[in-house]
């Protein structure tokens, strides 16, 4: 059994021309390609095979990437437990893979193979095509060991998608890095650093010396309502993905439960056994806010738009925000486990920020995450390869 790939590409590849020409892409099977087993590793979808390209595919193609193939996940890509996600760029089998983030797991499998991993900023790539869970978080992440190819393919796949109505109609930003003013100063939430354990904030404060190296000025910020983004997000991330959830009946493919005497006892049963114990629990407390808390739901979705004006605030100070990378994720766990090595990831999610993580932004030291401000994409990604090149000559 292939242990990083659910599905190889074994089309022999013309010659290609395009801004990506050669350039070798995986993807996850939650995005769909005319054919391949688009499963989402969930039995919710077993058996499936996608009878479409996704946008972000018909791009890719067009530009002259080859796919490569659709590599294991998690089910639905919650958290990272039998993922295989950035394995396939570390192995050298792809130059970049894309990677569904819905609360930092892009960001956490580039930092477990130590390469660079990316989520854009909301509403830059089309979710055509791609099999989700909570539509307004999650993001189509590039996990690749260089910023370039990262700028490469997210240039190719953003920009306006009459099939996905979450779009702004206006064209995508320039992600060059001639189109921006490079940034120059970098906050620090004082709440993500209080947060750490002593040990990890070792290796936190060693980051943030690489990133003065490079030439950024730090200036401690303050957000006292960081600490709600978790809960903003398990709150309205689970009510949607129970709506989205409704959707997998086993009527036409998927896992069927057997011995069912009408369609409803079928549907139950099927919907009992389908989904695996983590993503089941996330979609019992959706269904719990929004059928028995509703107006907990409603709070959280006020209490996110002052979130996101918060952050918004403090990007109006400095050019980007520092935070600590996220954890590694226990291998198997309840919920509340499973959720918590992103605790310092799920801001982005909430928000819509586009966030860079570095495996290291010192020699010796630990990830980083670099967040702009939406659709500030391209000045993230500059400073993002001043520091790469800073590393590269230390």
């Amino acid at each position: 059994m292939d242990s990083v790939f659910v599905h190889r590409n074994q089309e022999s590849a013309p010659p290609s021309k395009g801004a990506l020409a050669g350039l070798r892409v995986a993807i996850q099977p939650n995005i769909s390609v005319v054919g391949w087993p688009t499963e989402a590793g969930s039995r919710a979808l077993a058996r499936y095979r996608a009878v479409e390209d996704a946008t972000v595919v018909r791009r890719l193609r067009a530009a002259g990437a080859r796919l490569c193939g659709s590599t294991r996940m998690s089910e639905f890509g919650f958290g990272l437990k039998g993922s295989r996600a950035g394995e396939s760029v570390a192995g050298r089998e792809a130059d970049a893979e894309l990677v569904l983030d819905l609360m930092g797991e892009c960001r956490a499998a580039g930092l477990r193979v130590g390469v660079c991993a990316y989520k854009p900023s909301y509403g830059l790539v089309s979710r055509q095509g791609i099999v989700g869970l909570i539509p307004s978080m999650e993001c189509c992440g590039i996990v690749s060991e260089s910023l370039d190819v990262v700028r490469r393919v997210l240039a190719t796949i953003a920009g306006p998608d009459e099939f996905d109505f979450s779009l702004p109609e206006e064209p995508p930003p320039d992600f060059a890095p001639a189109a921006c003013r490079p940034a120059s100063t970098v906050g620090v939430l004082a709440e993500a650093r209080a947060a750490l354990p002593e040990a990890e904030k070792t290796v936190f404060e060693s980051a943030l010396e690489g990133l003065e190296r490079a030439g950024f000025s730090l200036r401690e910020l303050t957000l006292p309502d960081f600490p709600l983004f978790p809960l903003v997000h398990g709150i309205v991330g689970s009510v949607e993905a129970s709506s989205s959830a409704g959707r997998y009946d086993s009527v036409r493919y998927g896992l069927r439960a057997p011995g069912a005497g009408n369609w409803n006892d079928m549907y139950l049963a099927s919907r009992r056994e389908a989904f695996g114990t983590v993503v089941k629990s996330y979609l019992l407390q959706g269904a719990f806010f929004q059928f028995e808390r509703f107006a907990s739901y409603e709070d959280a979705c006020r209490i996110r738009a002052r979130l996101i004006s918060g952050m918004d605030l403090l990007l109006g100070q400095v050019d980007l925000l520092a935070l600590p990378a996220p954890g590694s994720e226990p291998s198997d766990g309840r919920l509340r486990e499973v959720c918590a090595p992103y605790a310092g990831a799920m801001f982005a999610n909430v928000t819509g920020q586009p966030v860079l993580c570095l495996p290291a932004a010192a020699p010796g030291g630990g990830g980083i995450q670099l967040a702009g401000a939406r659709r500030g994409d391209a000045r993230v990604l500059e400073a993002g390869e001043r520091i790469m090149n800073l590393l590269r000559r230390d």
